[in-house]
Order: structure tokens, then C-alpha cells, then sequence
């Protein structure tokens, strides 16, 4: 009788220790699946309106000129139109009403500057980056092709400018803006080409004025 007693007892102390066991697994693996569950998603992050660390210490440093404002600009031009102003690294979205947006950009450095009206030929949500030809003959050691995402000289978003190799993008060195740095395209804070982005169209006319 003992005996049973014990054999009893003994089973049933190897059955508690392996449902003790089996739940100690089982919630290591529930808790590893809700830590997957909420880590940080790369395809989540570009598709969001990403706005990296390096860009907000370069927005909290940036000149209040430079930084996105509706402000009071004369225009006869449709709203809708982008006026580029390159000696004062500026870009106005006419609102209309004698209103627009303004935006602190980078420019295209001495040499490559250029004026002309063009028009929004197609945009681009974290664009792939390949560089123009003309680009790698002068520097030969750049990548041919760089996959979008918040490391890409082409920042969060981009709008082709018809019949040119010229983007307004955004940027991974927010540092550049109000700058003369480019090599023709307009620059811009990842978070204001977002804005801006949002609010023009395909077929909207761009100005530059040199």
C-alpha cells in the first residue's frame, strides 16, 4: 500500500514538474512573439512620415527663415505652382489669395544652377537612388543604384521634373539646407518634402527663378 503510496506521489510530483515546465516554455514563447510582434517594422518606418534623429537636431537648429510657414508672397500664378527661389534657398507652393507656403531648401552649387518653368512629371514615395551619368563621370565612385529608405541621399519622398535628370526630394543631410551644395536638384527636410508632396499634383508647374 506504501508502495503505491509512493510510486503515486512520485508520479504525480514528475507530472507537476512537466506542466511547471511546458508553461515556463510556453510562455517564453508567447513572450517572445508579442516582443517580434512589436518591434519596429523597416517597411512601416518608410511607408510612415519618418523623421530621423539627425533631422531633429538640424530642424531645432535650422533658422527661422528657413523653416516651413505660410507666408504672405504677390503672384499671378495658379495655386498649385511651385516657385523656386535659388539665391534666398527658398520654395513657395502658391496657396493663392496672395498666400504660400514657404520652405528653407539646398540648392544646386556654383555651376549648376538653372532656371526655366518645368512640370511635376511623376512622384515617388522613398525612391530608389540611381545617379545620373553625367554624375558618376565627374565622381566615378558613387554607387549605380541605392535602394530607398531613410539612408538614401533621396530622403522620404521625390517629384521629377519633366525633361531633366531634376528632382525636388528630400534629403539624408538635413544639415545642407539653405545651402548651395546640389548638383541641380532642390533639397529639402524629409518632413517638409512629405508636406509638400501631399499637396502638389502631377502636372504642376515648377518655376525657377535663378
Amino acid at each position: 500500500m506504501c508502495n503505491h503510496l509512493v510510486r503515486a506521489a512520485g508520479a504525480a510530483l514528475i507530472m507537476t514538474a512537466a506542466i511547471a515546465w511546458t508553461s515556463a516554455a510556453q510562455s517564453q514563447v508567447i513572450a517572445a512573439s508579442i516582443a517580434t510582434s512589436m518591434a519596429p517594422d523597416s517597411n512601416s518606418l518608410r511607408q510612415n512620415n519618418y523623421s530621423g534623429t539627425d533631422e531633429s537636431d538640424a530642424l531645432a537648429n535650422l533658422p527661422a527663415r528657413l523653416q516651413r510657414q505660410i507666408v504672405d508672397y504677390r503672384s499671378t500664378e495658379a495655386p498649385g505652382t511651385i516657385i523656386i527661389d535659388t539665391p534666398h534657398t527658398y520654395l513657395y507652393f502658391i496657396l493663392g489669395g496672395d498666400k504660400a507656403i514657404r520652405y528653407g531648401i539646398g540648392v544646386g552649387r556654383e555651376g549648376f544652377t538653372w532656371s526655366g518653368v518645368k512640370t511635376i512629371e511623376r512622384k515617388m514615395e522613398w525612391p530608389d537612388w540611381i545617379p545620373p551619368t553625367d554624375m558618376l563621370r565627374r565622381q566615378p565612385y558613387l554607387p549605380r543604384f541605392m535602394a530607398g529608405g531613410p539612408g538614401n541621399p533621396l530622403g522620404a519622398r521625390a517629384m521629377y521634373l519633366a525633361g531633366t535628370v531634376y528632382r525636388i526630394h528630400g534629403t539624408n543631410a538635413p544639415d545642407t539646407i539653405g545651402q548651395q551644395v546640389s548638383s541641380g536638384c532642390i533639397r529639402m527636410l524629409n518632413e517638409d518634402v512629405i508636406d509638400l508632396y501631399a499637396r502638389v499634383s502631377v502636372g504642376a508647374e515648377v518655376m525657377m527663378v535663378p
